[in-house]
């Protein structure tokens, strides 16, 4: 880690709270000098940094900005995000992730850009990705499984994204099936996992995730359909901390899954999934599946009761939810 992050992270524990520079010189093994040409450096890249004498220097306001510093500072993780890409503009993360999965970039690598040219959503759809508004960024990952045992990563990731914004956030976010995450009936984050094998063994899974930050970030006829964080709460949040948090919140998911298996994950995600017990229709190449909700396999499949009293199991497919997005 750079001085210039240990400062910051140093600064982060206490946001208003001055440390001072004989301090901050002495635990990073530094100059005053040098503590103080750092701080000037945040202070040009749009951190607010108050400075008193015989006080020292207390951070006051973060810019919202995404840059390697922004990010790696304060993030606790050992393997998810410890490598990071970020780019101010590409045609989608996903796609970046899966080219330098070729070139063989280590698991936990993250793709982050301030702007998607050509972001991707379930089933071809084009995801809007401003740049400035939103935190379009893709994980990459080399789980030793196999391609049936890898769609259980998407539910995973939904309940990641479901726990930090619960956590960070303060709100009520839920998962609705199979990579959506919503705040009461509108959509605020989707997500779109994709994978690399080779016979029945697995190369990589790239997981890509979108989510509505500020206000703008979807384009005004979603607005029954969309919300954004601040739009939900009334507050304008830092794109930075709430990656780190999801960051934070996935590395600890996937040490649940190695430690206790999928099954108490697996009931978490049920318990958190808005999709069980309502009216769904699921519409497929060999007509439209109506009934209700009522299960989620260990592989993520959706089971629905049908309106004929038949079992279906729904591996993907696209699933209308009564009482979301304007279904009725």
């Amino acid at each position: 880690m750079k001085t210039k992050e240990k400062i910051l992270q140093k600064l982060r524990t206490a946001p208003g709270t001055f440390f001072s520079g004989e301090d901050l010189r002495a635990e990073l093994g530094i100059s005053r000098t040098a503590v103080w040409k750092n701080i000037q450096t945040l202070r040009e890249e749009g951190f607010s940094i108050s400075s008193v004498t015989n006080r020292g220097y207390a951070l006051l306001e973060e810019p919202d900005i995404l840059t390697e510093e922004s990010i790696r500072a304060s993030l606790s993780t050992r393997q998810i995000g410890q490598a990071l890409r970020v780019f101010s503009v590409t045609d989608s993360t996903n796609n970046e992730a899966k080219r330098q999965a070729l070139q063989g970039v280590p698991h936990g690598t993250v793709f982050v850009a301030e702007e998607q040219t050509g972001g991707k959503g379930r089933l071809g759809r084009n995801w809007v990705s401003p740049p400035g508004l939103g935190l379009w960024f893709s994980l990459l990952l080399r789980p030793h499984c196999t391609p049936q045992q890898a769609s259980r990563m998407t539910l995973l990731a939904g309940l990641a994204v479901c726990r930090a914004l619960q956590k960070e956030i303060k709100v009520d976010a839920r998962i609705k099936w199979p990579n959506d995450i919503v705040i009461g009936s509108r959509k605020v984050c989707g997500i779109l996992t994709e994978m690399g094998a080779e016979m029945e063994q697995i190369e990589y899974v790239v997981i890509g995730i979108g989510i509505n930050i500020h206000d703008g970030c979807y384009p005004p006829e979603l607005k029954e359909r969309a919300v954004s964080l601040d739009e939900a709460t009334g507050k304008t949040w830092n794109r930075a901390a709430v990656l780190r948090a999801i960051l934070t919140e996935f590395e600890e998911i996937l040490q649940e899954n190695e430690r206790c298996g999928l099954q108490t994950l697996l009931s978490e995600y049920r318990s958190q999934c808005v999709t069980l017990g309502r009216t769904v229709s699921c519409s497929r190449p060999d007509g439209e599946i109506r009934g209700q909700a009522m299960g989620i396999t260990e592989e993520g499949e959706l089971i629905i009761q049908t309106e004929n009293g038949e079992k279906a199991v729904i591996y993907s497919g696209e699933v209308s939810v009564q009482g979301f997005y304007g279904q009725k």
